[in-house]
């Protein structure tokens, strides 16, 4: 059992950053993968980032490429997401994942954290 917890969510300018962070509990969180997906009013969650067990390998949707950045600290048992240049259409709320096996885009994650609202202004 993994449970996950995110931070790191406010209300920010546009062009502003935030960095989110997402600990984990169990002591096998350097065997998962680990993903961010969003979620706005009225629309399906989606995927923003995912990032392989050792963080050799990084995924991520178009909208967010070049501006964002997912990484982890397996010491720590954490994941960020560090996002730059925001717009207001990255407003949702953000949910990390884990799960045990390979990456995937999609919302197959064994795992889910509550979420953090991420809220960008004009």
């Amino acid at each position: 059992q993994v449970q996950l917890v995110e931070s790191g969510g406010g209300l920010v300018q546009a062009g502003g950053s935030l960095r989110l962070s997402c600990a984990a509990s169990g002591r096998t969180f350097s065997t998962y993968v680990m993903g961010w997906f969003r979620q706005a009013p009225g629309k399906e969650r989606e995927f923003v980032a995912a990032i392989s067990w050792s963080g050799g390998s990084t995924y991520y949707t178009d909208s967010v490429k070049g501006r964002f950045t997912i990484s982890r600290d397996n010491a720590k048992n954490t994941v960020y997401l560090q996002m730059n240049s925001l717009k207001p259409e990255d407003t949702a709320v953000y949910y990390c994942a884990a799960d045990p096996g390979v990456i995937v885009t999609t919302l197959e994650y064994d795992y889910w954290g509550q979420g953090t609202q991420v809220t960008v202004s004009s």
